[in-house]
């Protein structure tokens, strides 16, 4: 317990430290791990525990996001399995190069173990894409989709990898969970049931923990399990708030994954060099993708962005080498070598992330010609139409906006947002409203606006930096509407209004202070009379 302690302590420090640094505090989870194996620090039971956890609940999120849909997209499934067998023959042919010329943990391997290294390496994380798409608030928009969509193929690969590599079948009680298709009308009702608390906190883990234990009880992957169990409940309404209940145990118990792999072994000299060389293979992983989405009929823009999201290696390719390991295939050095070569690409691909936008526009002329002639639906040029007022965000705030402004203007006013199901409920509605979102570059080149037409802009987004981007974006394509947003803290109020923004306002101050008028004129107004 002492050791568990001390390890979640290092962890907050290093992690906060990241942080503050401009790097996703994962990193500073894995660097934690590594200073802590050079301490004589080990991998404890309950660590461990936390790492299978965090892992289980993470594919039970991520169910609940997916539509089975996305993954029959040809830019998901075949982008998948075409990236995954060119990725595995250039590594295989690169590895086998370095063996060739002498370098040291290179030379002395077979082609069984070099394929099976290279099969290892050409996964990318989920835990990356899912946390750094969390953070942007990006998991809804299409590059997100596709990028989760993709690692969930490659996520049942490795699952249908391993169960076959450990001669582990499914047993003939495996056919019973085909139940759980009927059963999901029970499912739905269990969860309605539950309300918006504490029992519905309980029902997701009871479903996402004890659900993995069966399949696991019947020779299916637990895990794999957890992802089809939040799959069957992803189109019920409560989907989405039973994902944000789960959000903190979660990454809560993903800290224990990370401390992991940082105290799966120790550093050396020759570890090191070989997970930099190795490294160099994130370069041609990202590019492939982005050569195949844009072959697929995707934007540039889009292409890049899932790019960029996918590009490191992955925690299942840990589990891939540790079971080799265990298996007796591959010593247990290149575990650690593709530890040390998954937290450099974790930390090479943090800051490419972080500045995706800025990274874009600037490449863009010279990526354009890599576009194709064709787009796919959700890219396609968008027509406003009559529209004088824009509002960029259909959550709960920009709805309600939208709907009051429309009450004095009429149908002028249009909605923009980057959730398809969103949008296409809205609009079932009676709303007017196009996908789109704020911080694509390429937005504004789709739309075929009349800026002199349009009178505001309300940015009503969900993140300070979504609307921040879009504001700037205005002032550099120069719209001489009125721009009005949103922010929750006054740092947020300041640098919207110098980045151009007419009218910025606090969402708790503005909320407490309508509420107040309006218990005054509702209740009050007459007594005071």
């Amino acid at each position: 317990m002492q050791m568990d302690i001390i390890a979640i302590g290092v962890a907050f420090i290093l992690g906060l430290g990241a942080r503050f640094v401009g790097l996703p505090p994962l990193i500073g989870y894995l660097v934690a791990g590594f200073v802590l194996y050079s301490a004589g620090g080990r991998a404890t039971a309950t660590l461990t525990e936390f790492s299978q956890i965090g892992v289980t609940l993470l594919l039970f999120s991520i169910g609940l996001k997916l539509r089975v849909g996305n993954l029959l997209m040809p830019q998901v499934w075949a982008v998948a399995c075409l990236h995954m067998v060119v990725a595995v023959a250039v590594a295989t042919v690169v590895i086998s190069g370095l063996g060739f010329i002498g370098l040291s943990l290179f030379t002395g391997l077979d082609i069984q173990t070099i394929v099976l290294i290279a099969f290892a390496l050409s996964f990318s994380s989920t835990v990356f894409a899912v946390k750094v798409l969390e953070e942007k608030g990006e998991m809804s928009s299409l590059y997100g989709r596709i990028s989760i969509g993709i690692l969930i193929v490659q996520d049942i690969v490795a699952v249908v990898f391993l169960a076959a590599s450990t001669g582990k079948v499914p047993s003939i009680w495996a056919l019973l969970l085909l139940g759980l298709i009927p059963l999901r009308p029970v499912l739905d009702t269990m969860l309605k049931r539950c309300g918006h608390g504490e029992l519905q906190i309980l029902f997701g883990l009871t479903l996402a923990l004890g659900g993995a234990q069966v399949f696991e009880l019947v020779g299916v992957k637990g895990d794999l399990g957890a992802l089809i169990l939040g799959v069957l409940l992803a189109r019920h309404s409560g989907a989405s708030e039973l994902s944000h209940q789960l959000l903190g145990f979660k990454d809560l118990f993903l800290v224990g994954f990370f401390l992991t792999i940082g105290l799966s072994g120790p550093l050396s000299l020759d570890a090191v060099v070989a997970a930099l060389l190795l490294l160099l293979l994130v370069p041609f992983k990202t590019a492939l993708f982005f050569l195949l989405l844009s072959r697929f009929n995707l934007r540039v823009r889009t292409s890049l962005l899932s790019s960029l999201n996918l590009a490191n290696f992955s925690e299942f390719g840990l589990i891939v080498a540790a079971l080799a390991v265990a298996s007796g295939w591959i010593s247990s050095q290149w575990l650690i070598v593709l530890a040390i070569a998954l937290s450099l690409s974790f930390i090479a691909a943090a800051p490419l992330n972080t500045a995706s936008y800025r990274l874009y526009a600037r490449l863009r002329s010279g990526l354009a010609r890599f576009e194709s002639g064709q787009r796919i639906a959700e890219e396609d040029i968008i027509d406003p139409g009559d529209a004088t007022v824009l509002v960029f965000g259909m959550g709960r705030v920009g709805y309600v906006a939208y709907d009051t402004i429309r009450q004095r203007m009429g149908d002028t006013v249009l909605g923009v947002d980057m959730d398809s199901k969103r949008v296409e409920t809205l609009k079932q509605s009676g709303r007017r409203l196009i996908q789109g979102s704020a911080t694509d570059v390429d937005f504004w080149d789709r739309i075929d606006l009349d800026y002199h037409s349009v009178k505001l802009i309300l940015l009503a987004m969900p993140r300070h930096d979504e609307n921040l981007f879009a504001a700037r974006q205005l002032q550099d394509l120069g719209y001489a509407g009125k721009i009005a947003a949103v922010a929750k803290y006054p740092d947020e109020l300041l640098a919207l209004k110098e980045a151009g923004v007419h009218a910025a306002y606090n969402l708790y101050a503005e909320a407490g202070s309508g509420f107040a008028d309006h218990v005054y004129d509702e209740l009050l107004s007459g007594a005071a009379s």
